[in-house]
C-alpha cells in the first residue's frame, strides 16, 4: 500500500479536528435548551410547579428538588427514545461507522417521533402555516424547525390543564376555610394560613405524590 495514499486522509482528519471540536462544545452547550424543549421534561417540571403553586407553598419543595425529579423522570419516559438515539447515531459514531451529520441525522429521527406522538395536528399546522411550509406527505417530511415549536405549544397546553385539574380540590379547600372563618367572625385570620395545613393534610392521605408521578407519566401515553 502506498504511504502517500493514507497520509492525505490522516491530514484531511487533522485538518478537520478543530471543527469537530468546536461542533461538540456547540452541542454540550445547547444540551439545556434541547432538553427543556424537546423532551418530557417541559410538561413534568410545569406541572410540579403548578402542584407547589396549587398547594400553596412558595419555596417547597425547592427548585432544585423540582427540577432533579423532572430530570429523572424524564430518563424515565424518554428510556425508549434515547435507548434508539444511542443505538441508531451515538454508537455508530463512536465506533467511525457514520459522520457527525449522518449521527445527527439519525438521532434526530426517534426524538421526532416522539414529539409527534405528543404534538396535537392543530399546532402542528399552525406552526407549518406560520413558516408557510407546504403539506407533509409523511411526518419524516415535517421539518425540526416546525415540530420543536408546536411540541412546545402542545406540552405547554397539556401541562396547564392538568394543572387546572390539581388547583380545583386546593380551591375547594380555601373557599371553605374562607367560609368558615367568615362564619366564626374571624375575617382578619387569613384563610391561607389555616388552609395550608389542611392542604397538607389531604396531600399526604391521598398519596398526592404516587398519584401526581403516575398521571404525568400516563400523561404521555405509549411514548
Amino acid at each position: 500500500m502506498d504511504p502517500g495514499a493514507i497520509s492525505i486522509p490522516i491530514q484531511e482528519a487533522a485538518g478537520n479536528a478543530p471543527l469537530r471540536i468546536l461542533l461538540v462544545l456547540t452541542i454540550l452547550a445547547l444540551i439545556p435548551g434541547l432538553v427543556i424543549s424537546m423532551t418530557a421534561f417541559l410538561r413534568i417540571v410545569v406541572v410540579l410547579g403548578l402542584m407547589r403553586q396549587a398547594l400553596g407553598l412558595q419555596q417547597m419543595p425547592p427548585n432544585q428538588v423540582i427540577i432533579g425529579i423532572s430530570i429523572f423522570l424524564t430518563y424515565f419516559v424518554m428510556g425508549p427514545s434515547l435507548e434508539r438515539v444511542y443505538a441508531d447515531s451515538v454508537k455508530p459514531y463512536m465506533r467511525g461507522e457514520v459522520s457527525e451529520t449522518e449521527a445527527l441525522s439519525r438521532g434526530a429521527g426517534p426524538m421526532r417521533d416522539f414529539m409527534l406522538s405528543q404534538t396535537r395536528d392543530s399546532d402542528l399546522a399552525l406552526m407549518a402555516n406560520l413558516a408557510k411550509e407546504p403539506e407533509y406527505g409523511t411526518p419524516d417530511d415535517v421539518p425540526m424547525r416546525v415540530v420543536v415549536p408546536a411540541f412546545i405549544v402542545s406540552e405547554l397546553r397539556t401541562a396547564f390543564a392538568i394543572g387546572f385539574l390539581l388547583f380545583i380540590p386546593f380551591l375547594v379547600v380555601d373557599l371553605a376555610i374562607a367560609a368558615l372563618l367568615n362564619a366564626l367572625g374571624m375575617i382578619m385570620l387569613p384563610p391561607t394560613a389555616i388552609a395550608l395545613p389542611f392542604k397538607l393534610l389531604i396531600f399526604v392521605l391521598a398519596d398526592g405524590w404516587a398519584l401526581l408521578v403516575g398521571a404525568v407519566v400516563r400523561s404521555f401515553g405509549g411514548a
